[in-house]
């Protein structure tokens, strides 16, 4: 790195503190100004970090846990380290393993189905697939497929799993970001429901099972009966209940024919039918932070390594094989971030993001990735009018904001960072503000 006259930090520094410090006493400025003083004698990596120091430990971080690492790409220097090595919930930041693991194990075209013909029967299952007809992907490869075929048997059994992951909230089950798992996803699992021209509900199927009232919850907990209030113009996106009749009664309705049940599936070579371009997931995984594509992902993960639909097996095998080095092993216990049972350090999200960039071509890879003020879950956060310099997911959970990702300086350098925030009390709006005064804070004097 080239040598940087040190007292070109010392107005970039005094502004980006005396901005952390807008909602406090002047009285409080007093230290970090005359603090500044003694880094302009120091060298520029060093005052970076007393910057960052001092900005931690203003109001508005002492309150609650904060994590922060951020690497060099270009150097693997260190530039900061405050809590890097502790655990902290992730939320949606899990996707970047999630991702991580599909680039993993998919090919470019996501599997499916797979199928076996056997005499004049077509046999088919589910690889977690969750593109089938989805309310926005609206892929048909699957529909086609099956519709030119006349004698059809659904094998289910190959979901070895539950139905949601481990630490989520019970009382989700209605609402859209919370969707069931399964084998075959079918409209991504989801009730889409607009009232129009008259009531529109997708799928059909559903459609005398909808309640024109107003009431506490969007379905019942244990079966498919749904409310929705008349007087709304908005679309309802409500979960559905899953399960193999389920699944059988729409493929009915969808292809008006039979569909047999089967239980062994008959023996013989499988095969693989190709459908919507494996990008298209992971775009919307991560841009639109979608919790159901997130889960399905494992379980087609699962799928190709294992032939069993289970995703702590894919899970397991992800970190057995491809980040036996993680700086610190994490608990992964779903693929969303939905659960708090998830515990993962910042040093361990910096490194799967290093190696996403090693791997991945970098243009490829942003373009999967919410940009700052720009697109997705950062498209009012983190932005810089035409030049966005952000690359990141979000993850949000109740009194949890994280932030991992990709910042592009000025001076043309990349950063891998992740700014993880647990157990805080002042709203969220608060903590993205301070982080985003540190990220233009790197951006300009870095």
């Amino acid at each position: 790195m080239k040598a940087i006259d040190t007292t070109a930090f010392v107005q970039p520094r005094l502004l980006f503190l005396l901005t952390l410090a807008y909602r406090k006493p002047m009285k409080n400025i007093v230290l970090p100004i005359l603090f500044l003083t003694f880094l302009a004698c120091t060298g520029p990596k060093r005052a970076l970090v007393r910057t960052m120091d001092a900005a931690m430990a203003s109001e508005g971080f002492e309150h609650h846990f904060t994590g922060l690492f951020i690497l060099d790409a270009q150097t693997r220097d260190t530039l900061y380290d405050l809590n890097s090595a502790k655990y902290f919930t992730p939320a949606s930041n899990t996707k970047i393993f999630t991702l991580y693991t599909a680039l993993k194990a998919l090919p470019n075209q996501i599997p499916a189905l797979v199928y076996l013909e056997k005499n004049d029967t077509l046999h088919f299952q589910g690889t977690g697939d969750p593109s089938f007809l989805h309310p926005y992907l609206k892929d048909s490869t699957g529909l086609q497929f099956l519709r030119a075929h006349q004698n059809l048997v659904f094998h289910p059994h190959n979901f070895q799993d539950d139905r949601f992951g481990p630490g989520w909230s019970w009382d989700d089950y209605h609402w859209y970001y919370s969707p069931e798992r399964n084998a075959f996803p079918m409209y991504g699992n989801v009730t889409m429901i607009t009232n129009g021209e008259g009531l529109q509900v997708q799928p059909v199927y559903f459609k005398d099972s909808v309640m024109g009232m107003r009431y506490p919850v969007n379905r019942n907990e244990t079966e498919n009966v749904f409310y929705f209030d008349p007087s709304r113009k908005d679309t309802l996106e409500v979960p559905f209940k899953t399960g193999p009749a389920t699944t059988r009664a729409l493929l009915e309705t969808l292809l008006d024919q039979s569909v047999g049940m089967g239980t062994a599936f008959p023996e013989g070579e499988k095969k693989t039918l190709y459908g919507i371009a494996a990008d298209s997931l992971y775009k919307r995984l991560m841009v639109e932070s979608d919790n159901f594509i997130a889960e399905q992902l494992l379980f087609l993960a699962a799928h190709v390594w294992k032939d069993t639909l289970n995703s702590t097996l894919a899970r397991d095998h992800m970190l057995q094989t491809y980040l036996p080095q993680l700086p610190q092993q994490p608990r992964w216990v779903d693929g969303s971030g939905l659960s708090r049972y998830n515990l993962f350090t910042p040093q361990s999200m910096v490194y799967v993001l290093d190696q996403l960039l090693e791997e991945v071509p970098k243009e490829r890879l942003y373009a999967l990735f919410p940009v700052g003020g720009a697109s997705g879950t950062l498209k009012e956060w983190y932005g810089d009018g035409d030049t966005p310099y952000i690359h990141a997911k979000s993850g949000s959970l109740g009194n949890n904001y994280c932030l991992s990702g990709y910042l592009e300086t000025a001076s043309g350098k990349t950063l891998i960072f992740s700014f993880m925030n647990n157990h805080f009390r002042i709203p969220s709006l608060d903590v993205k503000m301070r982080m985003q005064t540190l990220f233009e804070y790197l951006r300009d004097n870095y």
